[in-house]
This record gives C-alpha cells, structure tokens and sequence, in this order.
C-alpha cells in the first residue's frame, strides 16, 4: 500500500509541511540577527508549558503555545544587545527548566506523552493538530510578512535604523513572540530538543548557499520542507523515528553546505556569494 493511503501518513505530511515552511522563514531571521539559542531556550520554556497544562487538564499544545509566546516576548523585552539577551535568556531557560523538572515530577504517570514532547512524533498527529498548526502557521507568516523590512534593517544595521527612527526594541519583541510561535509548532514535529533541526540548520545551510536574502529566506523554507518530508518518507520504510531522520538530513544538508562554500573559498574569494 501507499504511504499515503494511511491517515497519519497524511496528517503527518501537511503537519509537518506547515511547520517546516514556517520554521525555515523565521529561522533565517533567527540565524541572521544571531539569536539561535533563543530557538534553544524557548523550545525548553515550551516544554514547561506543555506539562504545566497537562497538570490542570488543558491540550498541552495551548500550555506550549501559551507559555513560550509569553516567555518570548519577556526576552525581546528584557534585551536589547546580544550580550543582555544572552543574559535575559540564560536567565529565563534556568527558571523554566527548574520549573519543568518540578512538573515532570508530577507527570510520571505520563511518560509516553513526555518523550513525544521531548523528542516529537510527527506520526501521531491529528486531523485536528493539522487545523491548529494552519492557523498558528498562517499568524506567523502574517507577523514576520508585516515586520520583514524593519526588521532587516534593525537586524543588519542596528545603529543606522535606530537613528532613522526604527524601535529596536519594539521589533525585538515582535520578532521573539513570532519565534515563539515557530518553536511551538516544531516541538510538534521534532520535539523539544532537535529544534534545531527545522528552526536553525535549514537556515544556516540556505546562508551558506546564497548571500540574496530574498533567495536565502525561500531557500531555507524549501530545504527544511524537504527534510521534513525525506525524513517521514523514511521513518515510513525503515521504522526509524522520523525525528531522527528529520535531524539527520538537516546536520548533513549544513555541513556539505559548509563544505562546498569553503571549496569555493579555496579556488578564490570572488567564487564566493555568486549566486
């Protein structure tokens, strides 16, 4: 039979097309203003918010949604250089991550819902997730689509954009709430700790690709869809986790990525950001 004669099979792939698209635009943002370890961070929050809800008996999707989004804009709003939101973001993953020890206590009795939060299941997703990821995907796009312009400049020439007006800060919470939102969608589809894997590695690989932002930011969104899709195709054939897969291509798209910009580096530095 064909895989995608099964509903899950079916679910699976829109859920994680949805996410993946919308991993890959936000995170070529989150990797040019050099902010990838609040993906890291707001994934952990998430996974706080996850259990917390579960505890009073809300979808832990909410709890994730609800609590990342808040944790997202504390940190857009504590920081405005690279060192203070390291700082306020150092700050906020200790305290989530004392806060979800302290709820995985409380949720031993659920521990197959615990590693999915933890590692994704892309397989197990609903008709009803698939709506839900559409319509938190949909916002994203929306917010980053309206905030884009200002948001390089303030990203590639802080200085010059705060002279001409531009709210660093303002767009640095707008920015982190919009990330927010993206993380929770790939805790669905990756899980808390392989974020990285749809948010950062398809973006860096896109950056060492092509120097056009224009072309990075569909590159990236193209690469991490067709990771996300690999991945699941052969999670399918090999019953390997699709997480697994999914991470997999995305370390090994980055790094030959990385090897080929620095072959073109060798035969010469105008070979360099051609494309």
């Amino acid at each position: 039979m064909s895989m995608l004669e099964y509903d899950f099979m079916r679910n699976a792939f829109a859920a994680s097309a949805i996410v993946a698209i919308v991993a890959g635009l936000v995170g070529y943002f989150l990797v040019l203003r050099g902010q990838t370890f609040a993906g890291h961070a707001l994934a952990h929050v998430g996974f706080t918010g996850a259990t917390g809800a579960v505890l009073v008996g809300i979808a832990p999707l909410w709890g994730l949604v609800s609590l990342t989004v808040a944790a997202g804009i504390a940190m857009g709003a504590m920081g405005e250089r690279l060192v203070q939101r390291d700082v306020a973001i150092g700050i906020v993953l200790a305290l989530s991550l004392g806060l979800g020890l302290l709820f995985l206590h409380f949720f031993t009795a659920y521990a197959t819902q615990a590693t999915a939060l933890l590692f994704g299941n892309v397989l197990a997703v609903d008709e009803g997730t698939v709506w839900t990821l559409l319509g938190l995907g949909i916002v994203s796009v929306v917010m980053l689509a309206v905030i884009s312009r200002p948001l390089l400049f303030a990203s590639l020439q802080p200085e010059v954009a705060e002279a001409r007006g531009v709210s660093l800060r303002r767009y640095a919470v707008l920015f982190a709430a919009i990330v927010a939102l993206a993380t929770a969608e790939c805790v669905q589809i990756v899980g808390v700790l392989l974020v990285f894997a749809l948010m950062v590695g398809p973006a860096a690989a896109a950056q060492q690709l092509v120097d056009r932002i224009a072309t990075g930011i569909f590159l990236s969104a193209g690469l991490a869809l067709l990771e996300a899709w690999v991945g699941i195709t052969l999670a399918y054939y090999t019953d390997w986790p699709s997480s697994f897969w999914i991470t997999a291509l995305s370390a090994g798209v980055y790094f030959v990525t990385v090897a080929w910009r620095a072959a073109l580096a060798r035969k010469g530095p105008e070979r360099v950001g051609y494309a």
